[in-house]
């Protein structure tokens, strides 16, 4: 179809330099066939300033060991085994500066343990997925001995996942080292299995073209160079070829890392930025162009693309903009999180005077219960400055006698209210703090009964004999803290139940030392928070994540939003 011809922007061609990029070299093999001992051995090259040593699952362990081979120089950089711990752990590496005016080494070991990991999570995933749809069609769930059906939406959410670790591996400037294992499989020939054997990479299947060589250790001393990328080296596409007297060093000489340039010349793919053109057409709220402001403006000069990055500073202006919004803030601040995704704000950490460290996830969530609390205390208030009812008659007569009561007992001082901090011009205003006493809600004197009311009594009737006088009722007195206690609870029940594990299991790391404080135990709430509206946003649940996200702190209703998504799973005790 015809389209637009002219560009819509300036844009300049330059000339090739001629450099390489710092390699991804890939080293795979068979199990003991020396992957590691010529990792470590590899780190001992004078071409690179210091290595920085990343182990992923597996029962090997030899990161501590084989520190003592000759020449060995790394340095192992711990996480805690799951998948956000290791991206951290790489952005880590990526980040340290040259050493000796020489560009760092980063070694995976390895990748197999990596792919297994997140196979293992979408696997985790698809029984819980059927878990609950079982729970919903009220009929019963799969047994461990069922098998589940992992669905293609979740392999593609674990390639998304594989495909970010390699994404934060090109953005090192020096060489990465990427260890695998290898196996002997069955050739297939016309889909039909052959009696030849092939060697296969135990990873995700593009892993092979993500590199820049490949080297595979058949056994002990043995390399075979099967795939590479360089004008540095005479091998010829396609062809695998011997590799005497391999090491780490003579390979990165022989793709040419003496010449290669400091930083790696590449340029990412960005399908998100299909959808950021169809929100920018359509322009659902009023917020909409205040909320996609930053992303447009944020722009290298002159390269004219847009940098996909926010800062935390950015992000609380961000906030503070659609919460100051005087159309409709909610919606602007909803435009934030749909432009931004939930992923990437949970990543944006925010410093602000009243609320102190959060994430913008956590930020957005606060200031839409805040501005819900508000519309409420507004329309209370409202309601209360109501015009009284015309009075008649015999309620003027009633509403004496009240009036002659309350001239008996003396008013109840006034409770004074906290102050809202103000909103000042950089920080967005806190949200309510569950732990303040309401006041008590206002006592209406006490109506007067028939018999009590003044009769006229004929003149030949008895006095009626003189009633004795009643007790005055107790009023029970509610504490406020109980009840925000006691909503706390439930919601960390239901949170628990989302997650699928004990309400010990769940408020174990604040139940250690014994009864949490109100305070404590509404910031532990508050926290898992995003976590369960993203584990109901898998769930196919968004319209319950949405009401979730939106839900006070605390909330005397959460077990009725949640009693439809959790009707017949087990209580969680």
């Amino acid at each position: 179809m015809p389209g637009i011809t002219a560009p819509q922007r300036e844009r300049r061609s330059r000339k090739p330099t001629g450099l390489p990029n710092p390699p991804l070299m890939l080293l795979v093999g068979p199990e003991k066939s020396g992957k590691s001992y010529e990792a470590a051995l590899g780190t001992g090259s004078d071409l690179i300033g210091t290595t920085y040593w990343i182990e992923i699952g597996g029962s090997e362990g030899t990161a501590d060991y084989y520190g003592r081979v000759p020449g060995a120089r790394y340095e192992i950089v711990e996480h805690n085994g799951t998948y956000q711990d290791i991206l951290d752990a790489v952005r880590w590496a990526v980040a340290q500066p040259p050493v000796n005016g020489k560009q760092n080494m980063i070694v995976v070991d390895n990748g197999t343990n990596l792919w297994d990991m997140l196979a293992d999570e979408q696997a985790l995933f698809a029984r819980r997925r059927a878990v609950q749809r079982a729970q919903r069609d009220r009929r019963r769930g799969p047994s461990l001995d069922d098998p589940v059906v992992i669905d293609s939406d979740l392999w593609n959410r674990a390639k998304d996942r594989w495909g970010e670790f390699l994404w934060l591996l090109r953005r090192h400037s020096g060489p990465t080292l990427l260890l695998a294992r290898q196996e002997l499989v069955t050739a297939f020939e016309n889909d039909k299995p052959t009696r030849d054997k092939t060697r296969k990479i135990k990873a995700e299947k593009n892993l092979p073209a993500a590199v820049d060589a490949i080297v595979e250790l058949h056994t002990l001393g043995e390399a075979h160079l099967t795939g590479v990328r360089t004008l540095h080296w005479d091998v010829k596409p396609g062809e695998t070829v011997p590799f005497p007297d391999f090491t780490i060093d003579t390979l990165l000489r022989r793709l040419g890392y003496e010449d290669a340039t400091t930083t790696r010349q590449v340029t990412e793919s960005r399908p998100e930025a299909y959808l950021q053109e169809q929100e920018q057409g359509q322009g659902q709220h009023p917020g909409g162009q205040q909320a996609r402001q930053p992303s447009q403006q944020q722009t290298p000069a002159g390269t004219g693309t847009p940098d996909p990055g926010l800062s935390g500073t950015d992000a609380v202006k961000l906030i503070h903009s659609a919460l100051t919004n005087e159309t409709n803030p909610e919606a602007c601040l909803i435009d934030i999180r749909e432009e931004w995704g939930t992923r990437t704000l949970k990543r944006i950490q925010t410093t602000t005077k009243m609320w102190g460290d959060r994430n913008a996830d956590d930020l957005i969530t606060m200031c839409l219960t805040h501005i819900k609390n508000e519309a409420a205390k507004k329309e209370k208030a409202t309601t209360g400055n109501l015009p009284p009812a015309p009075s008649t008659p015999a309620r003027q007569g009633k509403a004496e006698q009240e009036q002659a009561r309350e001239h008996n007992e003396p008013p109840a001082p006034a409770r004074p209210q906290p102050e809202q901090p103000p909103v000042d011009e950089h920080h967005a205003p806190p949200p309510p703090d569950p732990q303040a006493e309401e006041p008590p809600p206002g006592e209406a004197a006490e109506e007067t009964s028939a018999a009590e009311e003044p009769q006229d009594l004929p003149p030949t009737a008895k006095p009626p004999r003189p009633r004795k006088q009643a007790e005055p009722k107790q009023t029970r007195r509610v504490d406020p803290k109980a009840i925000a206690r006691q909503a706390l609870r439930d919601e960390a029940e239901v949170q628990a139940r989302v997650k699928f594990v004990t309400v010990g299991e769940h408020l174990g790391p604040i139940e250690a030392d014994g009864e949490p404080g109100l305070g404590e135990l509404r910031d532990f709430i508050q926290q898992h928070r995003a976590e369960v509206i993203t584990l109901l946003e898998e769930a196919d649940e968004v319209a319950l994540a949405d009401k979730y996200r939106r839900a006070p702190m605390p909330d005397l209703g959460i077990k009725e939003k949640f009693a439809q998504y959790l009707n017949g799973a087990p209580a969680a005790r």
